[in-house]
C-alpha cells in the first residue's frame, strides 16, 4: 500500500514528507541517517508520490497507514521524523501507539490546529489543464502567476512525472486535496499524551511553531525540547540539510 525507498542497516527510523511532498524530498539526508547506522524508511505517505491514491484522506487513516507498514516490515522500536503533515502523522502515531516509537522528530509543525493556507497552491495546481499535454516548462509557466515562490514551485515540479510519452501529470492526488483541505490543519486531540524523548525543530524565518506553541507542546509532548535552525523558512531541512542533520542525529544517539 505505502511506497518506501529503505537504506542501511540498524535501528529503524521513519522518515515522512511534508503535504504535496515524497520520500524523495529526503534522499540525501536519508542517505546521511543510514551512514549513522539506522534502517531508513523514506516513505510515501497515501495520496502522496507513488503511494495509493484513495478517497480517504484523514491523519487517522494516515497513522493506520503506517502502522500497518512497521506490522508488515516487523519494525519495532522504532525512532520517527516528520516534517509538516509528516508531523502530524508522527504526532498522532506516537501518542496512540507509544510502545512502537522510541525517540520523535518533529520539524516545523505544532499540534495546534492550523487554518488553511495551502489556497494559492492549490489555484496553481488546478490551473495546469493536463489533456493539453503542457510540457514541463509549461506546467511550471501556469503555475507562476499563483505560486511566484520560485523554491516552492521546483518543490511542486518534482511530482510532476510522465504518465506515458508525452503525457505529464502529477504524482500527487489532488483531486481529493481539493476536496479534503480542511484536514491537514486539525490539531491533536486534547488526550494525546507522548511521554518519551521528543524533539521540535523550527525554521528561524517560518511561523509554523510560536514561542508561545511550546507549551501547548509540553501538554501532548512533557520530554519536548525545542530548536531552531536559524535563517531558513518551513522546508528547514531543505535550506540547510547540514545542520538539520546534525541537530536530528546528535538527538538520536
Amino acid at each position: 500500500m505505502l511506497y518506501s525507498k529503505i537504506e542501511g542497516l540498524g535501528k529503524p527510523l521513519l522518515i515522512l514528507h511534508g503535504f504535496l511532498g515524497m520520500s524523495d524530498n529526503w534522499k540525501t539526508l536519508g542517505t546521511q541517517f543510514a551512514a549513522d547506522g539506522f534502517q531508513v524508511h523514506m516513505i510515501d505517505l497515501r495520496n502522496h508520490g507513488r503511494s495509493l491514491h484513495s478517497e480517504d484522506f484523514s491523519y487517522e487513516i494516515m497513522v493506520q497507514d503506517i502502522f500497518d507498514y512497521c506490522h508488515a516490515n516487523s519494525l519495532e522500536n522504532i525512532n520517527i521524523i516528520g516534517h509538516s503533515m509528516g508531523g502530524k502523522v508522527a504526532m498522532l502515531l506516537a501518542t496512540t501507539h507509544p510502545e512502537l516509537v522510541d525517540k520523535l522528530i518533529v520539524a516545523d509543525i505544532g499540534p495546534k490546529f492550523y487554518p488553511q493556507h495551502h489556497q494559492d497552491i492549490l489555484a496553481g495546481l488546478n490551473a495546469v489543464d493536463f489533456s493539453k499535454k503542457p510540457t514541463r516548462s509549461e506546467v511550471e509557466e501556469i503555475m507562476s502567476p499563483h505560486i511566484p515562490d520560485f523554491g516552492t514551485r521546483q518543490f511542486l515540479m518534482k511530482s510532476l512525472y510522465w504518465q506515458e510519452p508525452g503525457q505529464l501529470a502529477f504524482r500527487f492526488n489532488l483531486e481529493v486535496f481539493n476536496k479534503k483541505m480542511e484536514e491537514i490543519g486539525v490539531p491533536l486531540p486534547p488526550n494525546a499524551i507522548f511521554e518519551k524523548p521528543t524533539l521540535f525543530i523550527r525554521g528561524g524565518k517560518s511561523n509554523y511553531i510560536l514561542d508561545s506553541d511550546f507549551e501547548n507542546i509540553k501538554q501532548h509532548f512533557p520530554d519536548a525540547s525545542l530548536e531552531t535552525i536559524p535563517n531558513v523558512g518551513h522546508w528547514l531541512h531543505a535550506e540547510n540539510p547540514i545542520l538539520f542533520h546534525q541537530i536530528a542525529s546528535s538527538f538520536l544517539k
